[in-house]
Formats: structure tokens, sequence, C-alpha cells
């Protein structure tokens, strides 16, 4: 149950991001399918090994797998999918709490927020490479059955 709920409201906070930066209305259900998706991969994967960066790594290659797939079949910039997507992973909270600490005196603390939030940030990048890596390589069968599907039946 409470999956469900990750899913749904991840669903939503990333279609709500998507239509707070104008990213074009066609593109919002798939950017929404792919940020739930990959919250999910992060939530799941979270629950068996606590620490962050297996999380956020398989969240990312869940993101550039699913956003590159959107991308060609909505035919839209892979951006648009990637931007709203990735915005429940961002470690902005951390990154908050960081600057918070540094601006108390805080030094111990500020660098170990900036420490987790550079473990994400790299995560995150190399969960992307991973997933262009993967995309590069299913491309050429994805676009083969994009081209047949927009071809009109011979009778």
């Amino acid at each position: 149950m409470k999956v469900l709920v990750e899913l749904i409201v991840s669903f939503l906070s990333t279609v709500g991001f998507g239509l707070v930066t104008n990213v074009p209305r066609r593109s919002l259900l798939p950017a929404g399918i792919t940020g739930s998706l990959a919250w999910v991969a992060y939530y799941l994967v979270l629950q068996v090994d606590h620490g962050l960066i297996l999380s956020n790594f398989t969240a990312a290659i869940v993101i550039g797998i699913l956003g590159n797939i959107s991308a060609v079949i909505f035919r839209v910039p892979v951006n648009i999918i990637y931007v709203p997507s990735l915005v429940s992973l961002v470690p902005g909270g951390i990154l908050y709490l960081g600057m918070r600490s540094f601006t108390l005196g805080n030094e111990w603390r500020t660098g170990q927020y900036m420490f987790n939030a550079l473990t994400i940030a790299i995560a995150l990048a190399v969960g992307f490479v991973v997933a262009e890596v993967i995309f590069n390589r299913i491309k050429p069968l994805l676009l083969k059955v994009v081209s047949r599907r927009k071809q009109p039946a011979n009778k």
C-alpha cells in the first residue's frame, strides 16, 4: 500500500513540476510515469540498501532509459522528460541543511551534508551515463518499431 501511495504522490509531483516549468502538455504523462517509476525504484532499493548512492543510481537509470524511450515515442527532447522526472531526486533539502549548518558555524556537519549531496549528484550523473549506454543499444530496435507503427498498411 505504501508503494502505491509513493507512486501516486511522485506522479503528481512530477506532473506538477512539469506544469510549473511549462513543459509541453503532451509530455506531462510520460514525464509523470517516468518520474513515478523512478521514485518507486528509488524507494524499493532504499528499503534493501539504506545508502543514498545505489538508490539514486538506480532511479537515474530508470529515468534515463524511460526518458529516452518516451522522447522517441512522443517526439520531444529528452530534457523535457528528464527535468520534471528528476525533481524528486535532487538533493535540495540536504544542500539547504548544509548551508544552514555553514551559517551556524558547524563545519563538521556542513562537510557531512555537502559530501552526501555530492555523492548523490555523482550517483545521478553516473546513472544517466549508464542509461545512455543501455539506451544506445536498444535505440535501433525502438526506432524500427516506431517507424513501423507510423507507416500505413498496404492493402
